[in-house]
């Protein structure tokens, strides 16, 4: 254990550690005297206590014990996700399980690392052979779809996308043939610009479809903020707009801790949570930005470096999959406050307050550290 202990890699634990003090700092300076919100940073510091718990745990845990179970957390997982379709929604979509003790589970975000699991057992399965469309592509991606469908259905845009994403990286590494990547990019590409073209050339009779025809009012709400500001509804920019004129607001080097104009008159909703990136915009300026930003790519640039010296090709393939679903993440969650991504309502990693969001990604931390230590 102690031999294990001392080849923990420094740089990432230093990192979480860092990313830790960030985000409790951040929930304070939005929650401290708020009604129901009040000790918010107590809370996020013990779901940490249990996050670090979680990490260093998983981090003795052979990765590959995890791989050959895949399929059972696999099934697991679909059923968790079957039983939230039972449950009421919160804030228009479905995604919580009620636990003992006023706790809450949101097995959509636990899904994202089971499907890691999963998929990378199976590309384990394939011993670096070349990857062929009917074989191996369309079974890969009807095991995402599945998942992607169920979460789709509670109103989850968001965790839904995550699960694309983190099949196309590990199709990527996959052995994926150079003209299925490339018929791939192109069909998606394609279907994304014609896609939004049509959304934004059409706009009525594509509300209309998806309101009447779909009943997902709620996409509406995140699409024209994105696409056709102008056009969108007061209560839909509401969020964006003020997130924006935040961000412009604090320059170059903040307006200072806690003393974040719209941030702290509460212009802009869920700065604890998913919106936590524009109060550190605003009240830490560029420089502050550039520093949290800095502190994630160190943290993927380490993942990738440990993917490299692997021996055994499990742990790559793992290790992208944990890449992929922390970019998206990152770039979706800042890239919507800054109108270059619709509003989805994905957290912040490690910074955004949320328990069961921070213990995925401390397990899959976990994981990786697990990769680094059993990687010969």
């Amino acid at each position: 254990m102690l031999e294990k202990i001392k080849k923990m890699d420094g740089v990432i634990v230093v990192i979480l550690v860092l990313l830790m003090i960030v985000s409790i700092t951040s929930i304070y300076s939005v929650t401290n005297g708020r009604a129901g919100f009040d000790g918010s940073h107590l809370k996020m510091l013990a779901y940490y206590g249990l996050g670090f718990i979680a990490f260093i745990g998983l981090s003795f845990v052979d990765y590959r014990l995890l791989v050959k179970n895949a399929l059972y957390i696999y099934l697991f997982g679909i059923g968790l996700l079957v039983l939230v379709s039972f449950t009421e929604g919160k804030n228009g979509a479905k995604g919580w399980l009620e636990l003992p003790g006023g706790l809450s589970l949101q097995p959509a975000e636990l899904f994202k690392l089971i499907l890691i699991l999963f998929l990378a057992a199976l590309l384990v399965w394939k011993n670096k052979q070349r990857l062929t469309f009917w074989r191996d592509i369309l079974p890969l991606a009807l095991i995402t779809l599945l998942p992607f469908g169920v979460v789709i259905s509670h109103n989850d845009l968001g965790n839904a996308l995550s699960y694309a994403i983190i099949l196309m990286g590990l199709l990527w590494v996959g052995n994926i043939k150079y003209t299925h990547a490339l018929i791939g990019l192109i069909l998606i590409g394609g279907s994304a610009f014609a896609g939004i073209t049509s959304y934004i050339q059409y706009h009525d009779q594509a509300v209309t479809f998806i309101e009447d025809t779909l009943g997902r009012d709620h996409l509406v709400n995140r699409f024209d903020p994105w696409l056709v500001p102008d056009l969108a509804s007061k209560n839909a920019s509401y969020h964006t707009k003020n997130a924006k004129l935040a961000i412009a607001s604090g320059g170059m080097v903040g307006e200072g801790y806690m003393e974040g104009t719209s941030v702290q008159a509460k212009r802009v909703p869920y700065t604890y949570s998913d919106a936590i990136f524009v109060q550190i915009a605003e009240e830490f300026g560029f420089l502050g930005s550039a520093g949290v930003l800095l502190l994630f790519f160190i943290l993927i640039h380490r993942m990738i470096v440990i993917a490299l010296d692997c021996k055994d090709h499990g742990g790559p393939f793992l290790i992208v999959g944990v890449v992929a679903m922390l970019l998206y993440q990152i770039l979706e969650n800042i890239g919507a406050f800054i109108g270059l991504m619709p509003l989805t309502g994905i957290t912040l990693p490690f910074i955004s307050f949320g328990g069961t969001s921070l213990l995925i990604n401390m397990a899959s931390m976990g994981i990786v550290m697990s990769v680094h230590l059993y990687k010969n």
